[in-house]
């Protein structure tokens, strides 16, 4: 928040691919965006799908690097990938929900003129959602990492089977843990796979990170919550039989092999997550998961 306001003049479109909803959101916004005079640049996977033959067509990168906005056109699947990518940049983000719940894609697909309208014309907020950096290392070596948005999850290969591991925060040993897995959720992950795991709601400005059990084999594990720039390590007993894996937002899978290490840290790089006017969180709340109304 407080940021200061931009120029959007170049504009990247990013969107759900062969879906009939995201694909008239996307024409919307072309034909908004050159009435306002905006320079698009749109992402490769739905070029083919706008009615506009003269369009400049980039991949995520590309249009990460370009951009002052981008517009997400989708469910929250489609942001966090979208997210993972532009995070790296200077780039202000906002969403447009063809999805289910859309906790991160603010706008409704039939107020695209009306909410833009407050963007452009500088009433909108700028908030800052950190990253994840996870790693795997094996034998002391740095085997895989990638970015989250939401968490990253501890799993087996298979459904419902157990397995062993030992939990640390800045190096103090916490406990071990015989279960299905671990999820470790940053705020903006909280009312994601945390959410259906038991974990409480951190509201985006915490500085925070929970650590979610899953189905664990006794009771008194329970989620807590630990200060964001902790690093959680997750050592995965030698004697488990089979493979696990660490899901990062369920869209990037990174092997785990009984006795590797998992190394969970804040990622330097961070979301810009445009709001438009009048956004608030509780207002999401309320609304995505049915909360009732005042009273009075």
């Amino acid at each position: 928040m407080g940021t200061p306001k931009r120029n959007f003049e170049t504009v990247g479109l990013i969107g759900k691919p062969n879906h009939h909803g995201a694909n008239e959101s996307l024409n919307a916004l072309m034909h908004y965006l050159k009435k306002r005079g905006c320079k698009v640049l749109v992402e490769e996977r739905v070029a083919n799908e706008l009615n506009c033959p003269s369009v400049e067509v980039h991949d995520m990168v590309s249009i990460g690097k370009q951009v002052e906005l981008a517009i997400v056109v989708g469910g929250d699947g489609n942001m966090l990938g979208a997210a993972r990518v532009l995070s790296r940049f200077n780039v202000g983000v906002v969403g447009v929900n063809r999805g289910n719940l859309g906790f991160l894609t603010d706008i409704h697909p039939d107020e695209i003129e009306t909410q833009l309208d407050y963007i452009f014309n500088g009433e909108y907020t700028v908030e800052q959602r950190f990253l994840l950096e996870v790693e795997v290392h094996r034998h002391g070596v740095l085997k895989s990492s990638n970015a989250a948005i939401n968490e990253a999850v501890l799993h087996h290969t298979k459904v419902a089977h157990m397995m062993e591991f030992e939990l640390y925060v800045d190096d103090d040993f916490v406990f071990t843990q015989r279960s299905d897995g671990l999820i470790v959720a940053t705020p903006t992950g909280s009312t994601a796979y945390s959410l259906s795991g038991g974990g409480p709601i951190l509201t985006p400005n915490l500085d925070a990170l929970a650590i979610v059990p899953m189905f664990p084999h006794t009771l008194s594990n329970r989620p807590i919550v630990v200060d964001a720039n902790s690093e959680v390590k997750l050592k995965v007993s030698a004697d488990n039989t089979e493979n696990q894996q660490v899901s990062c937002d369920g869209h990037i899978v990174l092997s785990v092999m009984p006795g590797d290490e998992i190394h969970i840290r804040k990622n330097p790089d961070k979301l810009s997550l445009i709001h438009p006017k009048d956004y608030s969180y509780f207002n999401v709340l309320r609304t995505k998961l049915n909360w009732g109304s005042k009273l009075y």
